[in-house]
């Protein structure tokens, strides 16, 4: 991912921007909004700008940020045993909810780095994350 700046994907879309969010999860790809006027970028999808009323762009995220909190769902082994679910600080500044899929839930840990990616199942995104090394968070090279 690249903090190149992309055009707003399909902002005319019917359900206006989390329709068009998750439009662009579904085609496997992560963006994350930015306001030019005050340089903050912005999650959850929003119209305008909440700190400045600027006009919102789509850029590709570096996706790597911080696990900021974690907790352990559980569930019966046969409805898909023990989900972990965690807050993450994306590099970018935001905080969005998701889970880190590459370890077991009680192996994510506080201030673990991770790295976003999309995961596609039947024409549906999901934004994911998987733990990464510190020494491996430049590349992104999963854990």
């Amino acid at each position: 991912m690249s903090g190149v700046v992309t055009a707003s994907p399909g902002a005319t879309a019917t359900g206006g921007v989390q329709a068009a969010y998750q439009a662009t999860l579904d085609a496997g790809h992560f963006r994350l909004q930015h306001c030019a006027r005050c340089s903050k970028h912005v999650f959850f999808p929003r119209e305008l700008c909440p700190a400045c009323s600027g006009a919102l762009a789509w850029v590709a995220p570096s996706g790597l940020g911080r696990v900021h909190a974690v907790t352990t769902v559980r569930r019966k082994p046969a409805e898909g045993g023990d989900l972990g679910v965690c807050l993450v600080d994306l590099d970018e500044g935001v905080r969005l909810m998701s889970r880190v899929d590459n370890l077991a839930p009680e192996a994510v840990r506080i201030g673990q780095r991770v790295r976003a990616r999309v995961a596609v199942k039947d024409g549906r995104g999901l934004l994911l994350f998987d733990a990464v090394d510190d020494s491996d968070a430049a590349t992104g090279t999963p854990r």
